[in-house]
């Protein structure tokens, strides 16, 4: 047989296989059924997203061991602290009845510390430092009225290093660096204070020094921070406070010294958030060093050896993992990108770092060498292939000659197509901050509505983080204003490319997303429904309620207060609520501390005196974003159920109807 001959043999039997061979895959559906779209039926149930929906965060290695902590739906939404055995099989450490949660700044930081066969824990019921030790019932260690976070071991003195806020006194909560003495309980010693806050401190290898972030109002940790070095004396105490210079408004973060005690640290001194660092402090205090200069944003990092760093970096929408080279700077990518990766922890032989995908939530990633495996997926809802909508990224004009973003989710469902000559209709998704950022990753939530027929736009907008400072800033002192309008022209560069039905959009976010969601109303016609959760509806009376940590946000944002009081009022929907025409569905928790309750009761009662259809759902218990099934479940279905009845069909499956309220005819 010639060379010839054998390759067309080869080639035959190659195509009679792909044609009979068997499908191992989960069969489709062999219908296809035409509806219109929001109209379609789906497994994708607002109960299978919630009731077995957790999330991991704050992973940490300690005795050469993963720990973290795990958001449980089966825990009512409680956070839980596990670690990973030698078999990567999760092993609880505390209780289903404790939430390992800070509140520090409200939003918190890494609740948990270990040190050998004791663990240190913030429980967010009282918000006290509890120590549980081997065979021991957990022991209070701190007084009521202090918050913590971010703790650390000084173990040549034993005691633990940690940021503290104190909610005693009148007025705003004081943040502090303190030592916690293990040998007494109570005894407490400020190492730092005099900023407005405190974060992330880092010991020496020599235990002579503390690294640490500080800042104070109007700058959030994104704008402006200060890098603060402590050294100590033999006995402990304070020897002497270094700030490491910098010129200019700069924003530093996650300081780390390497085992030969070098410091290293992210800081965005040329627009991007790179890696940083410097060789020995003196008294003349040595400028900082550029190890990486790229065109990055750095999420997270974690010193392998003295010669190489492993980071977790953004750039034109996705992440990527990488190995550094200290010394040339070098850097090399390992494997492929993701949606999302961050919280890099570098144990004795082996890193482990949090990742997602377009088809996969976060979840514990293990790199040995230049390879890595998934070893712990969360449980959540898996979804069939041919339901999931694959993100397209996208980016649309704006502004003027300007640029944002966004990923685009098509209507997914093998078994439906929609109506002949139709389009479908749109959610505008905008995320919170609102410097914030989404991602590609695996949103159940996205999907909910994509396999119905919705197709979904997840906006970042001019001021979100990952495309460098510039980007960021866009959105000083224009919120109420850029992310407005890049939501809107997002829609119509969708419509005008012919992927959706312009006619039928609605927009809906959370906290900041929430407010631009009211301002899209007030201030455009884009929108033909809105959906708010906790969002903001009057910004001078959020200047003066909200709490510590973001309490001069707006100064940033808009302006200070009450000096700009009269932009205060233009920009706040409750002021302009009479050219809102549309249907608004609010959502909100009473026990929110960031965005009180009484933002979405200011415009639901000027929405009913104005004879605009709408809803108003609290949830007692729950505070700035929703952590109970039940509720989450409600608020969805709720969602689904406003959108049929605005957009004139009928949802698939047993929808309680959510009741609106309707004009009263006078």
């Amino acid at each position: 047989m010639n060379a010839k001959i054998f390759i067309i043999s080869i080639l035959l039997v190659l195509t009679i296989y792909l044609i009979f061979k068997p499908n191992t895959e989960a069969p489709e559906s062999m219908s296809h059924t035409t509806a219109a779209y929001g109209t379609w039926s789906s497994p994708i149930t607002a109960a299978s997203i919630f009731e077995a929906s957790d999330n991991v965060s704050y992973l940490m290695v300690a005795n050469n061991q993963l720990y973290f902590v795990e958001s449980k739906a089966s825990a009512n939404g409680k956070n839980i602290l596990f670690k990973l055995n030698q078999k990567n099989t999760a092993v609880q450490l505390t209780s289903n009845e404790v939430s390992v949660r800070s509140r520090v700044h409200e939003y918190g930081g890494r609740p948990f510390l270990v040190d050998g066969d004791d663990i240190y824990y913030s429980q967010f019921s009282d918000q006290k430092l509890y120590r549980l030790s081997k065979n021991s019932p957990p022991e209070a260690i701190t007084s009521k009225g202090l918050r913590y976070m971010e703790c650390i071991l000084d173990q040549k003195n034993n005691r633990l290093i940690c940021v503290r806020e104190d909610h005693r006194g009148i007025g705003e909560p004081i943040n502090t660096l303190v030592a916690i003495n293990l040998s007494e309980v109570n005894d407490e010693t400020i190492l730092f204070e005099g900023t407005d806050f405190v974060s992330a401190p880092h010991l020496s290898p020599d235990g002579k020094s503390v690294a640490f972030i500080t800042w104070s109002h109007p700058n959030m940790p994104w704008d402006d921070t200060q890098l603060r070095v402590i050294n100590f004396r033999e006995n402990a105490s304070v020897e002497r406070v270094v700030e490491i210079p910098q010129s200019g408004n700069v924003s530093i973060k996650q300081p780390h010294y390497s085992k030969d005690g070098t410091l290293y640290f992210i800081a965005d001194f040329e627009n991007w958030w790179t890696l940083y660092r410097i060789d020995k402090l003196s008294e003349q205090q040595n400028k900082p060093q550029k190890v990486l200069d790229k065109n990055i944003e750095i999420n997270s990092y974690g010193i392998e050896d003295n010669d190489y760093a492993i980071i977790a970096y953004s750039q034109e929408g996705l992440d990527h993992i990488a190995r550094v080279n200290l010394t040339t700077g070098e850097m090399t990518n390992i494997g492929d990108a993701f949606s999302s990766a961050d919280s890099i922890s570098v144990a004795n032989d082996t890193v482990y770092f949090r990742a997602s995908t377009p088809s996969s939530g976060n979840a514990i990633y293990q790199l040995t060498a230049n390879h890595y495996e998934k070893i712990y997926q969360p449980s959540g809802p898996v979804i069939a292939k041919h339901l999931l909508s694959v993100p397209q990224p996208i980016e649309f004009p704006t502004g003027i000659n300007e640029i944002a973003y966004g990923f685009y989710y098509p209507p997914q469902n093998n078994d439906y197509s929609g109506a002949k000559n139709t389009l479908p209709p749109l959610i505008v998704k905008v995320h919170g901050g609102p410097v914030g950022a989404t991602d590609s990753s695996l949103q159940p939530g996205i999907q909910f509505w994509t396999s119905r027929g919705f197709a979904v736009f997840d906006v970042n907008h001019r001021g979100s983080t990952g495309y460098g400072r510039t980007f960021r800033k866009k959105l000083y002192p224009n919120w109420g204003i850029v992310d407005v309008e890049d939501a809107s022209n997002g829609v119509k560069w969708l419509a005008a490319e012919g992927f959706i039905d312009g006619d039928k959009v609605a927009i809906r976010g959370g906290s900041a997303g929430g407010y631009t969601t009211l301002a899209a109303l007030a201030f455009q016609t884009v929108f033909k429904a809105g959906t708010s959760y906790y969002g903001i509806s009057d910004l001078g009376i959020l200047a003066g309620d909200t709490h510590k940590f973001e309490s001069r946000y707006l100064d940033q944002l808009i302006g200070p207060y009450p000096e700009m009081k009269s932009v205060y009022d233009q920009r706040s929907p409750i002021n302009s609520v009479e050219n809102i025409t549309a249907p608004l569905l609010l959502f909100q928790g009473l026990d929110d501390k960031v965005v009180p309750p009484n933002q979405s009761e200011l415009i639901f009662n000027a929405l009913k005196d104005n004879c605009i259809d709408t809803a108003y759902i609290t949830f007692e218990g729950e505070g700035h974003g929703f952590r109970q099934p039940a509720n989450n479940i409600k608020a969805l279905n709720s969602e689904l159920s406003f959108y049929g009845q605005v957009f004139g069909f009928v949802p698939a499956g047993n929808i309680e109807a959510v009741q609106l309220i309707k004009c009263q005819s006078k």
